[in-house]
C-alpha cells in the first residue's frame, strides 16, 4: 500500500506559490488567478500507518508552521490543481534522504517518492492552464503530470540479454543509419569498426559498439583538436599540440598540464592548486536544472579526482543565453524560452554548489540572440592538493577496481555521444535519457572520503565516472594494463538495466579507484564512516584487454560476455581525422552611430542592457562564504552592491597567502573577428586577474572552446582562435594547463512541416550557429591577501587615472553599437606593445599599497566602470575628457588618436580590454607608479553622489549615481523577483 502525505504552510505565506503567480501575471498576462498555493507530496510504499505517523513527526512536517493530510486532498477549495513529479528512473535526490531517515528510525520502507502540487484559485481556462504547465511547471524531458495514484513506486524489470549487432555485412548506408540512431560516428570510423570485427570473425556486442562510440566520441577524445588540418590551403599543426606547446612559456610553475582531470600549478609550502573548466551545454539545453547541476558536479569531481585527491575550494559559472525579452516566435522548435533556461540553470548551479559546500564566487552572464537554440553553460572549479599527491599515477597489475558513491541507473545513457552531435527539434524527445539530476549530498560525501583516503595513502589512482560512466573511467585508467570487470557487482538503483546500460550509464556522483588489495578493508572502513557506498567491480589484470562479463541473478555459472576487446584498439584504433577549413569573409556593413545629442540617455540604455546590467540577483543566490576562505567577494563597497573583477581566497586559513581566479570572454567579438575577439577574451581575463593584485608570473590559463559544429568555415574560425591563444600566451609568457572543447553548438531546423513522430530523425534544414565562445580562465597564487584591491572608490578627493592604451576608434561589437543599431567590423584592438608593461605595473602598484581601488574597463566602457566604482564607494566622480586630446602619457604622438578622430561618446563607451580605472591619493603618485606605461589623469572623486563628465569646459553628463543604479539593477530584478 502507498501512503500519500501532502504538506503545506498553515497560513497563506507561500513564497513558491507567490513567485509563480507573479511569473504568470507578468509573462502570460493572466490576471484572473487570485492565488497560487503549493504543497509537497510524499508517497511511501510498504509502510504501516504507525510508522507513517512517526516519519511525519520526525522528518516530513514542521508542526510550527506546516499542516498535512494523509491520503486526502489538502486544497479542497482550489479551482484546479496540478501535481508534478520526476519520471520513473530519473534521479530524485530527496528520495535517498527519505530512505536514509527511515532506515535511521528503524522504519521499514520499500520505496518512496516526492513531488509538488500546485493549486490555482480563480478563473482559469484549460488552455491557460496548459500554457502555465508547459511554460513554468513541467519539463517533459524529466517530469510528468501525476493524474492518478501509482500502483507501486518500485521500478523493476527483467534484465535484457546481451545483444549482438550484425555489423560485418552492413552497407555504407546502413552503417550510417546505425551511427545516426545511437553512435554519432562518421562513416570512416564506422568502417574501421566493421573491418576490425571482420578480422575477429564475429559481430560486436551492443556493449562493445557502445564502448567504441563513447571512447571515440568528440566529447571524450577531442577528434577535431587532434586532427590533421589544412586551413586555407595551408597545412597546420593540430590544435591540441599548439595549445600544449604553451607549457614551455613558464615551466617552473607547472606541476601537471593536460595529463589529468585538471591542470595543476605550484602554490606555497608544499601545496599545489588545480583548476578545470567544463561545459554542459547539450544537457542544459533540454533540462537546464539537471544539466547545470550535473555540470557543476562533474567539474567538482574532476578537481577531487586529480592526482590522489584534491580538496575542492571554489566554483565558477559562466552562461550565454538569448536575450530574456526574445519574442516567443523566434524560439526554434523543441527549444526552451531563454528566461526559463536562465532561471533553471542558475538554480541548478546554486542548489548543487551550496549543498556540497563549495563557494561559487566568480562568473558572468552574456546574451545574444543566436544562443536561442542552444545555450552555453560553462562551469569551473578549483582545488588545493599536497604537491606530493598531485601527479597522476597508473594502476598496478592486481589492483582492485573499486567504485564509490552513487548507484547506477538508466539516467545519463548516451550523454557523451549526445554531447558530440548537433541539436535538432527532436533532441529532447529522442535523447531525454542523456540528462541526469544530481545528488549534491552524495557528492559531498565522496569528495570528503577521497580526502580521507588520500591522507591515509590508500589511493593509487582515481578518476571520475564522467562521459561514458564505467566504460570511460575503467577504460582510461586501465589502458596500459587491462581490466577485468564483473558487472553484476555494480550497485543499481533498480533492476531491468541491460548490461551495456550498466557499463555506459552516466549516473552521477560515482568515482573509480585503483587500490592495493591489501588496503581494501581499510578503504571500506573509511567509506562506511562517511556513509559512502563501495563495491569491488574487478581487477586491473595485466591482460591489456577490456573484458566485461555479466552474471544475471539466478543464472549461476552462465556468465554473459559483455565486452572483450584489446585496449590498443579501443584507445588507438580511431583514425586521425583529416579536416579542411576555409575562411569566409564576414561582410558587416559599417554603420556608425550619429553623434548623440543626449549622452545621458545613451548611458542609461547601456547600463540597462542585459550584457552590462547588474547580475547581483543571480550572484546572491550562491554561497560565497561556505568554507570561510573568501578574502575578496564578488560584490563589495559600502553597500556590497558593486562588482569586483576577480575572487581572492585564502584556502589555508592560518596563512596570509591566497588564491586568485578570474575569467574573460566576448562571443559577439568572436562572431565578427575570431582572432581579435579571442585576443580580447584573454586580455579581459588577465586584466580582471591583475585588477585585484594578481601577478601573472604565478598564474596559468585554462581554455574552453564552445564552438559551432566544425564545418569548413567554423573550423577556420577555430584555427584563428587557437592561434590567438598561442600568440598571446607567448607574449605574456603564460602556460595553458587545462582545457575543454565543446564543438556541437549548432541547431539544425526541421526540414519538413510533417509531425515530429513521422519526420526523419536527421533534420537537414537551415542551421543556427551560436556565436563562437572562447572562455579564458586564469588562476594562480598571491603572497598576501591583504595586499589586494577592490573596485570601490575609497574616499573623496582622490585622483582617477585611466591606465593602459585605449582604442577610442574601433567599437565594433560594443554595447554602444548594439543599443544604437550600429554595426562595424573593427573591434577594439589590444596594443601588445604596451599591454605586457601595463599588467605588471598594475600588479606592482596594488601590492605596494599605493592604489586605493582598481577596476578594469570592459562591457559598457569607461563610463560604466566609473559608475560601478562610484556605486561601491557611495560617492561621486568628476572627469574631463579634454585630456585625451593631448594623448596618453608615454605614448608616441603618432600612436595617439588625433583630435579630429576623437568623439566623446567613443571615449566613454569604448570597450578596450587591458585598460583600467585606478584611484590613487595624488597625481604625483600616478606619475611615479605608471612611468613608462600609457596613462591619463582624468579627474577626481567627489562627495556628491553623481557622475559628472566634462569636455572642453562643457558638462556633457551630470547624473546621480542613484539614477544610474536604478537603470543598472532593474533588468535582473524583474527576472529574479
Amino acid at each position: 500500500m502507498i501512503q500519500t502525505i501532502r504538506v503545506t504552510s498553515k497560513n497563506d505565506t507561500d513564497p513558491k506559490g507567490q513567485s509563480l503567480l507573479a511569473e504568470i501575471k507578468s509573462t502570460l498576462n493572466i490576471n484572473s488567478i487570485k492565488n497560487v498555493r503549493t504543497a509537497k507530496v510524499y508517497r511511501l510504499e510498504g509502510i504501516s500507518e504507525k510508522d507513517t505517523q512517526k516519519l511525519i513527526e520526525s522528518a516530513l512536517v514542521e508542526p510550527v508552521d506546516q499542516k498535512f493530510t494523509v491520503n486526502k486532498k489538502i486544497f479542497n477549495a482550489s479551482s484546479q490543481s496540478v501535481e508534478v513529479a520526476y519520471k520513473p528512473g530519473v534521479m530524485n535526490p530527496e528520495v535517498a534522504s527519505i530512505l536514509k531517515v527511515a532506515s535511521d528510525l528503524n522504519i521499514k520502507l520499500a520505496a518512496a517518492d516526492s513531488s509538488f502540487e500546485y493549486a490555482f484559485f480563480g478563473k482559469l481556462s484549460k488552455l491557460q492552464l496548459q500554457e502555465i504547465i508547459s511554460r513554468f511547471l513541467v519539463n517533459e524531458t524529466v517530469e510528468y503530470i501525476v493524474t492518478k495514484k501509482p500502483k507501486t513506486l518500485l521500478i523493476s524489470g527483467r534484465t535484457p540479454k546481451v545483444q549482438i549487432i550484425p555489423i560485418r555485412k552492413l552497407s555504407d548506408r546502413k552503417l550510417l543509419d546505425l551511427s545516426t540512431n545511437r553512435l554519432f560516428l562518421n562513416l570512416d570510423e564506422m568502417k574501421v569498426i566493421q573491418n576490425y570485427f571482420k578480422g575477429e570473425n564475429r559481430d560486436p556486442t551492443d556493449c562493445e559498439i557502445e564502448v567504441l562510440a563513447q571512447t571515440w566520441s568528440e566529447h571524450c577524445v577531442h577528434k577535431t583538436f587532434k586532427a590533421n588540418l589544412i586551413i586555407d590551403g595551408q597545412k597546420k599543426t593540430p590544435f591540441f599540440d599548439r595549445i600544449k606547446s604553451t607549457a614551455k612559456n613558464n615551466k617552473k610553475i607547472i606541476v601537471s598540464a593536460f595529463d589529468d582531470n585538471s591542470g595543476v600549478i605550484d602554490f606555497y609550502d608544499g601545496w599545489a592548486i588545480n583548476g578545470k573548466g567544463e561545459t554542459h551545454n547539450s544537457p542544459s539545453a533540454i533540462e537546464p536544472y539537471g544539466g547545470a547541476m550535473t555540470g557543476s558536479g562533474g567539474v567538482f569531481r574532476d578537481i577531487a579526482a586529480t592526482g590522489q585527491g584534491a580538496k575542492v575550494i571554489a566554483s565558477t559559472d559562466i552562461f550565454c543565453f538569448a536575450p530574456p525579452n526574445l519574442p516567443s516566435n523566434k524560439i526554434p522548435p523543441g527549444c526552451l524560452p531563454p528566461t526559463y533556461l536562465l532561471k533553471k540553470v542558475v538554480a541548478g548551479v546554486r542548489d548543487y554548489g551550496n549543498r556540497v559546500g563549495i563557494p561559487t564566487n566568480n562568473g558572468s552572464v552574456h546574451f545574444h540572440e543566436d544562443f536561442r537554440a542552444k545555450p552555453t553553460v560553462a562551469v569551473g572549479s578549483y582545488g588545493i592538493i599536497p604537491k606530493k599527491n598531485a601527479i597522476k599515477k597508473s594502476p598496478k597489475v592486481g589492483d582492485l577496481i573499486l567504485t564509490i558513491g552513487g548507484a547506477t541507473g538508466r539516467d545519463g545513457i548516451h550523454g557523451a555521444t549526445f554531447a558530440s552531435g548537433e541539436m535538432t527539434h527532436e533532441t529532447g524527445e529522442v535523447l531525454g535519457s542523456s540528462v541526469q539530476i544530481g545528488n549534491a549530498i552524495e557528492e559531498k560525501r565522496i569528495i570528503d572520503v577521497v580526502i580521507a583516503l588520500r591522507n591515509k595513502n590508500l589511493i593509487r589512482s582515481v578518476t571520475d565516472c564522467g562521459g561514458g560512466g564505467y566504460s570511460s573511467a575503467i577504460g582510461e585508467m586501465g589502458e596500459s594494463v587491462g581490466a577485468r570487470v564483473y558487472l553484476e557487482k555494480a550497485p543499481l538503483k533498480y533492476s531491468g538495466l541491460a548490461p551495456w546500460e550498466i557499463f555506459l550509464s552516466e549516473s552521477q556522483e560515482r568515482l573509480i579507484l585503483a587500490i592495493d588489495p591489501k588496503n581494501l578493508k581499510k578503504v571500506q572502513k573509511i567509506c562506511n564512516l562517511y556513509n559512502v557506498s563501495d563495491s569491488v567491480l574487478g581487477k586491473f589484470n595485466g591482460s591489456k584487454r577490456l573484458v566485461v562479463t555479466y552474471l544475471p541473478a539466478g543464472r549461476h555459472g552462465k556468465n554473459q560476455t559483455v565486452c572483450n576487446m584489446p585496449m590498443e584498439f579501443i584507445h588507438g584504433g580511431l583514425p586521425q581525422r583529416n579536416m579542411v577549413g576555409k575562411s569566409k569573409t564576414v561582410n558587416i556593413k559599417e554603420k556608425l552611430p550619429g553623434k548623440p545629442k543626449d549622452l545621458l540617455s545613451i548611458f542609461l540604455k547601456i547600463l540597462a542592457n542585459p550584457n552590462v546590467a547588474s547580475k547581483e540577483p543571480i550572484v546572491r543566490q550562491y554561497d560565497h562564504n561556505v568554507q570561510g576562505s573568501t578574502a575578496l567577494h564578488p560584490f563589495g563597497g559600502e553597500n556590497f552592491d558593486a562588482p569586483n573583477d576577480a575572487v581572492v581566497l585564502r584556502p589555508i586559513l592560518a596563512k596570509k597567502y591566497g588564491f586568485v581566479t578570474a575569467h574573460g570572454l566576448n562571443p559577439v567579438l568572436n562572431k565578427i573577428d575570431p582572432y581579435l575577439g579571442s585576443v580580447w577574451a584573454i586580455a579581459e581575463a588577465v586584466s580582471n586577474y591583475v585588477a585585484v593584485g594578481g601577478d601573472l608570473k604565478d598564474a596559468a590559463l585554462i581554455d574552453n572552446f564552445i564552438w559551432p559544429f566544425p564545418d569548413e568555415e567554423s573550423l577556420a574560425d577555430l584555427d584563428k582562435s587557437v592561434e590567438a591563444c598561442v600568440d598571446v600566451a607567448k607574449i605574456l609568457k603564460m602556460p595553458f594547463v587545462s582545457g575543454k572543447d565543446s564543438l556541437s553548438s549548432t541547431y539544425r531546423y526541421p526540414d519538413s512541416p510533417l509531425p515530429a513522430k513521422i519526420r526523419r530523425r536527421k533534420a537537414s534544414g537551415k542551421v543556427l550557429k551560436i556565436p563562437p565562445v572562447l572562455l579564458i580562465s586564469v588562476f594562480g597564487k598571491i603572497p598576501d591577501v591583504t595586499k589586494t584591491a577592490s573596485s570601490d572608490f575609497k574616499k573623496s578627493g582622490s585622483t582617477i587615472v585611466l591606465v593602459g592604451k585605449s582604442d577610442f576608434k574601433n567599437l565594433g561589437g560594443s554595447t554602444y553599437f548594439d543599443i544604437t543599431g550600429s554595426s562595424g567590423s573593427n573591434i577594439p584592438k589590444i596594443d601588445f606593445k604596451y599591454l605586457p608593461k601595463t599588467l605588471p605595473a598594475i600588479t606592482h602598484a596594488i601590492q605596494s599599497g599605493q592604489i586605493l581601488s582598481c577596476h578594469d574597463v570592459s562591457e559598457g566602457g569607461m563610463a560604466t566602470t566609473l559608475f560601478e566604482m562610484c556605486l561601491g564607494g557611495n560617492c561621486g566622480a568628476q572627469i574631463d575628457l579634454s585630456i585625451f586630446y593631448k594623448g596618453f602619457s608615454f605614448v608616441k604622438k603618432s600612436e595617439n588618436t588625433s583630435e579630429v578622430k576623437l568623439r566623446s561618446d567613443f571615449i566613454l563607451f569604448s570597450e578596450t580590454a587591458g585598460t583600467f580605472l585606478v584611484e590613487v591619493e595624488h597625481e604625483k603618485t600616478a606619475k611615479k607608479l605608471f612611468k613608462g606605461v600609457p596613462y591619463a589623469i582624468i579627474g577626481k572623486t567627489i562627495t556628491d553622489k553623481s557622475v559628472r563628465v566634462n569636455q572642453k569646459s562643457k558638462t556633457i553628463i551630470n547624473v546621480s549615481v542613484e539614477k544610474l543604479k536604478e537603470a543598472w539593477q532593474k533588468p535582473m530584478k524583474e527576472i529574479f523577483r
